[in-house]
């Protein structure tokens, strides 16, 4: 689906209307938004826009990584949008220039939404040109991070403090899904904060100088989010070394005990294999209370181990 916005020289708001009325001397900008674009809207980027073939090339091969690039006067830039429930990733795509922004994106994109609403409400917004509409779009789909991020924190606590008993297997398993989550979010996060950071100090897109406070802004709230990764990635690590330390410490636990009961039997073992033999000529097998003396000596044997281990402080 291709829509179409116009401000005029004089301001107003032009609505739904062809794109050869782009061309008129009396429109001050215009944003175009391919919104589930067919065939034959993708190839208006090259066919009415005349963007450059490798732009073009990226917005059709999903899905590339965030990044800023300047073919002559036209500025191509690439965000993600990110489910903060699923952490599923959709590709944004920008085409930005001193009189027009053009989006692109596969699929319905709720920032872009409200960012066109507001424009078509409020005046306020139609006289500060295409470069802040476009920070606008790419300062919401930054928004969507935080609640990802903070998602996980909180996962991550909950694992921590164990609320609901869970084995330590299940413990381990939880936390390298956080993991595998916060990797997943780095290739999107970290490329966002390097794609502002030359955004901000960019010689090459009109107007930037003037409104870069903003951009600096969205670029702080990346560094945020660039920190807030790295602390829970060394919180998953922490609990993940301490987890295989406990369990680590309770096998040795369960070993060391098994030991203990292994060697006190060992005696007992021997003892009853050689009285288990079936020579006719051994020694107190006639004996009336050769029973109940071997028995006697196998208890004060495995009393005796047992005291011996446990005053050395085997059980504790």
């Amino acid at each position: 689906m291709q829509r179409i916005l116009a401000i005029t020289r004089a301001f107003e708001l032009l609505t739904d209307i062809p794109l050869n009325a782009l061309a008129n001397e009396n429109i001050k900008w215009y944003w175009v938004d391919f919104n589930e674009p067919t065939e034959e809207e993708a190839k208006l980027l090259a066919d009415y826009f005349h963007f450059h073939p490798l732009a073009i090339e990226d917005c059709l091969h999903l899905l590339q990584r965030p990044k800023l690039d300047h073919y002559g006067d036209t500025h191509f830039l690439v965000m993600h949008a990110i489910d903060p429930d699923t952490l599923s990733v959709e590709e944004v795509d920008l085409f930005l220039g001193s009189s027009f922004l053009v989006t692109f994106h596969a699929h319905p994109s709720k920032e872009i939404d409200e960012i066109w609403d507001r424009i078509n409400t409020q005046p306020s917004f139609r006289g500060k040109g295409p470069l802040y509409a476009a920070y606008k779009v790419m300062d919401k789909l930054v928004d969507q991070y935080f609640p990802a991020v903070l998602q996980l924190e909180e996962q991550l606590s909950e694992i921590e403090n164990n609320v609901r008993n869970a084995s330590i297997q299940k413990l381990m398993d939880d936390i390298f899904n956080i993991r595998a989550k916060l990797v997943k979010l780095r290739k999107t996060i970290l490329p966002a904060r390097d794609l502002f950071y030359r955004i901000v100090n960019s010689e090459r897109i009109d107007g930037i100088r003037d409104q870069s406070v903003y951009f600096m802004d969205v670029y702080n709230h990346l560094l945020k989010l660039s920190e807030l990764i790295d602390s829970i990635r060394e919180m998953t690590s922490d609990l993940r070394d301490s987890y295989i330390s406990v369990n680590a410490n309770r096998m040795n636990t369960i070993m060391k005990t098994l030991t203990v009961i292994t060697t006190i039997f060992m005696p007992l073992t021997f003892i009853v294999g050689i009285y288990g033999m079936n020579f006719e000529c051994m020694p107190e097998l006639k004996w009336k209370w050769g029973y109940f003396t071997v028995l006697g000596v196998m208890l004060g044997i495995g009393f005796g181990m047992f005291w011996f281990f446990r005053r050395k402080g085997w059980f504790r």
